[in-house]
């Protein structure tokens, strides 16, 4: 007898600073989207994990893609959990992975568990709890052997300042492997004066930086998502370039002299002196 199909129905709750996230129906790709205080935050394809609608989740997927050879299994932990649409994709295309997934918000995992159910089976263990305090949580064994490590946390629209210091991280690069790969989305407006020092202080800890950003964000022209990879190890960044321009959302890889080019002049972020990312205006997600 065949399986009847999973439709989560439309659905909400109130988080701990009094905004609401919603499950809602996607406007344009199928599939469904977790919202947050008016923020788009996931978009899931319950029929296909692979399917990622969100531009820089493709592109944070292009280097998932990459990593190791195709299939092979990764131990990764995802810093915010959303609607776990990257985990799922990693369980996806590379079956037998181990992965932490740490969220702040219990009504939201609790949300997104009753909503949008993990395939039976899938090895993702989801923790409850600030993300930087969960790194020091998480298994001894992990340290030094996690293959990647994804910094996607939003307060609202807004990444927390005390995630986007050098002694963050600092601690989440501690959880690497000798070729691990920290991924962070980072989100910025015109000039990314956020984003260059960003890029600037994760130079500061793991040496090879990548970015992954449509062309007129990466200029400093709109406002959109950076998606900054980087690693002790040069990157194997061959194959990305053909990935990023393919689309269905073309894009740019920046490396090397260009990386110079953009931290120019920029300073590192510390705990004494960090800011959260720059709020969008709400303009920036009407449909």
């Amino acid at each position: 007898m065949a399986r009847a199909r999973f439709e989560p129905a439309p659905a909400r709750a109130r988080l701990s600073d009094g905004t609401i996230a919603q499950v809602t129906t996607a406007a344009f790709a199928g599939g469904w989207e977790l919202v947050v205080d008016g923020t788009p935050q996931s978009h899931v394809d319950l029929d296909d994990a692979t399917h990622l609608h969100f531009e820089y989740i493709a592109r944070m997927g292009a280097v998932v893609d990459v990593l190791r050879m195709p299939g092979q299994p990764i131990t990764a932990v995802h810093l915010g959990a959303g609607a776990l649409t990257l985990p799922r994709y990693i369980d996806a295309t590379r079956p037998g992975s181990r992965q932490q997934v740490i969220e702040l918000e219990p009504a939201l995992w609790d949300l997104v568990r009753e909503n949008l159910p993990l395939r039976r089976g899938a090895a993702i263990r989801v923790r409850i709890g600030d993300a930087r305090a969960g790194l020091g949580r998480l298994p001894d064994a992990m340290t030094g052997n996690v293959d990647l490590l994804v910094s996607d946390v939003f307060s609202g629209a807004q990444t927390p300042a005390h995630l986007t210091t050098r002694e963050f991280y600092r601690e989440a690069a501690a959880l690497l492997a000798d070729d691990g790969v920290l991924l962070v989305n980072v989100a910025d407006g015109a000039g990314l004066a956020f984003a260059r020092r960003q890029v600037a202080t994760v130079r500061e800890v793991l040496e090879h930086v990548i970015l992954l950003a449509e062309v007129q964000t990466l200029k400093g022209r709109r406002f959109g998502n950076v998606v900054l990879a980087a690693s002790a190890r040069p990157l194997p960044t061959q194959w990305l370039p053909r990935l990023m321009a393919a689309g269905p959302h073309p894009a740019k890889v920046a490396e090397g002299a260009e990386i110079e080019r953009f931290i120019q002049g920029a300073g590192i972020a510390t705990d004494a002196d960090a800011r959260p990312s720059p709020k969008p205006s709400d303009s920036v997600f009407d449909r």
